[in-house]
């Protein structure tokens, strides 16, 4: 196997696009071709209140948190009327509940009011909305409008540098790069691909470069195996 890493391909057409597509290869292999939502929801506007949330905390704690908040919230306009000292108990066991509760709030409201209760498809209108930032804009326009995005989160960014695609730090400056980097038709698919590999193989912590199928395509993986 032929390995290209970012250091000797960039700016070398073609070569980049053959690395490129021999990871996204075996990201299928591994995970398949199909992807799903890690945030519990059962419509648009519960998805984008759950991904307030997951700002700052783990998925499998806003799950925990939103199967009761939904239930006793089970509208917007249930959201829109909340008191938000009560709405702050409701969170609390998530980190930066108060602003959370209060952009929850403010974001419900112009759903309603603005919006008609929809929640809107362009990364214009979804980042105007309160509490919503680029991330939680493409995390709707994925998974829910199937609009090719790319959802940087520190996962996705950690990993893509590994792997030579970025060397960016600032998450929309990963994005631009990953949209050049990779074919539109694999976004949703490498962001679900990428969180998985970075919450069970490439943890931050303890990362398995031994057992790892991207070893040999990733920055950190060939330094260790270089050392040996």
């Amino acid at each position: 196997m032929k390995i290209f890493t970012l250091w000797n391909v960039r700016g070398m057409d073609g070569n980049m696009a053959e690395y490129v597509s021999e990871i996204l290869a075996l990201l299928d292999k591994e995970y398949t071709k199909e992807y799903k939502c890690y945030l519990n929801h059962e419509n648009p506007w519960q998805l984008l209140i759950a991904t307030i949330l997951s700002a700052q905390c783990t998925d499998n704690r806003v799950n925990i948190v939103t199967k009761d908040l939904f239930v006793k919230y089970d509208s917007l306009e249930k959201f829109a009327n909340a008191e938000q000292s009560e709405l702050e108990e409701d969170i609390r066991s998530i980190g930066f509940f108060r602003s959370k509760s209060k952009n929850i709030i403010a974001c419900s409201k112009r759903l309603l009011y603005e919006f008609n209760g929809e929640v809107p498809s362009s990364i214009e209108e979804l980042t105007s909305l309160a509490g919503v930032g680029r991330k939680t804009a493409n995390v709707i326009r994925g998974n829910i409008y199937n609009i090719p995005s790319i959802v940087v989160d520190t996962h996705v960014k950690r990993i893509s540098k590994k792997l030579g695609f970025t060397d960016e730090d600032e998450p929309e400056a990963v994005e631009k790069e990953l949209m050049k980097v990779l074919p539109k038709e694999h976004w949703i698919r490498y962001n679900m691909q990428i969180i998985t590999l970075g919450r069970t193989i490439c943890t931050a912590r303890n990362p398995q470069c031994s057992t790892c199928f991207l070893n040999g395509y990733c920055r950190a993986g060939r330094e260790k195996t270089d050392d040996k």
